[in-house]
């Protein structure tokens, strides 16, 4: 399946997504599919 949508996000916002954790910036992965346009799909556990 192929998304040819664009979305331009706005600097602040993609600055707001990212996080620092013990000196490492990171983004959260629910915020990286939600910046490329893809859905997490939540674990179950078994």
């Amino acid at each position: 399946m192929e998304n040819n949508e664009l979305s331009i996000y706005d600097e602040d916002y993609l600055k707001s997504k990212i996080y620092i954790i013990r000196g490492v910036q990171v983004m959260i992965d629910a915020d990286l599919a939600d910046i490329y346009g893809y859905t997490k799909k939540l674990q179950s556990s078994s």
